[in-house]
């Protein structure tokens, strides 16, 4: 896929603004050629994304009351919403330290919501759809009956897709943004994927009913978008599979989605069988065949997005960002 805006060549940018050229000890530790070491940088980031959170909630728990240990589909909107602006904000902020345009951490402002995100959200449901249906033909899964009608239906389904939408935007930039971007700076893109798809892995053990099959697979659904960013130069094919796969999970086929089976789902299913078909009580992302889909997707990716190198340079600090600001991620 080879478009003219993965052909745009890349510039270099302005020294960043909070280089020092003096030397010393201090220096040494926490400055190299190119400005702030990218440990640092990302600490920097991080602080900003959990200031940003903590004044974001503040602010809502003004406007918005909820009941704790009560579902709220608003509350769930409202977290990712302002997880996701926390995460973007912390990264416009680091944009202006850096001298580089916000678009150059994996969401460039032209690509939104453009042909790589419809060709991830088509992946998403492909994926949980064959998931799926293999479970069903080993008499793991049944669709059952509605369990919404009407409006209700369309509701319901819009709610989900907003909310699971900003789950994608909200982890794909905090995992393979503005962290990926810096730590790649350091240690290499695949080093840098790598320790990332653990921490994204390992936060998701905290939910109830996760377990470590379920973890498996999310490492390596998180290396296969990692694959997908090097290729396509932008996180908005990776959005488009997760928010859509999520959305699978939790309204369309009506499993639960990494242990958590949510209201306001599709039908009433039932699933039965070993784990390792239907994934427990982690949901389809634990069975087998998720693994398998997600081996083939790895190839499937691989073809149908081939290496380019005018996105992907063979040294990071080579190539710097463009001045504009549709700059794609060149890690």
């Amino acid at each position: 896929m080879n478009s003219q805006e993965q052909q745009r060549p890349v510039v270099s940018s302005p020294v960043p603004a909070f280089r020092d050229t003096h030397s010393g000890f201090a220096n040494r530790i926490f400055l190299n050629e190119e400005g702030l070491r990218a440990g640092w940088r990302l600490l920097l980031y991080l602080a900003l994304v959990v200031g940003f959170f903590l004044s974001f909630k503040v602010l809502l728990m003004q406007f918005w009351k909820s009941t704790a240990g009560t579902f709220s589909i608003g509350g769930i909107f409202f977290s990712e919403l302002i997880g996701f602006a926390s995460a973007f904000g912390a990264a416009i902020v680091m944009s202006f330290l850096e001298r580089r345009p916000v678009g150059i951490y994996g969401l460039p402002a032209h690509s939104a919501f453009g042909k790589l995100f419809w060709q991830g959200v088509l992946f998403g449901l492909v994926e949980i759809s064959l998931v799926i249906e293999l479970i069903h033909l080993f008499g793991g899964y049944s669709f059952g009956t509605l369990a919404l009608h009407g409006t209700e239906i369309i509701r319901w389904a819009v709610l989900w897709a907003l909310c699971l939408l900003f789950v994608g935007l909200f982890e794909e930039f905090l995992f393979r943004g503005y962290s990926l971007f810096t730590l790649s700076s350091g240690l290499g893109f695949w080093p840098s994927a790598i320790v990332l798809s653990l921490v994204f892995a390992a936060v998701h053990f905290q939910n109830n009913g996760e377990g470590l099959v379920g973890v498996a697979g999310i490492f390596v659904v998180g290396l296969l978008w990692c694959l997908a960013l090097r290729r396509t130069g932008t996180l908005w094919f990776a959005v488009g599979m997760h928010a859509a796969f999520d959305f699978g999970e939790t309204f369309l086929y009506s499993v639960p989605d990494s242990g958590a089976l949510f209201p306001g789902h599709l039908s009433n299913a039932t699933m039965a069988g070993p784990a390792w078909l239907t994934g427990g009580a982690v949901g389809p992302e634990g069975s087998v065949f998720d693994f398998l889909i997600l081996f083939i997707f790895f190839y499937v990716i691989h073809r149908l997005y081939p290496p380019n190198n005018a996105l992907v340079p063979s040294n990071a600090l080579a190539q710097r960002a463009s001045s504009d600001a549709n700059t794609s991620f060149t890690p």
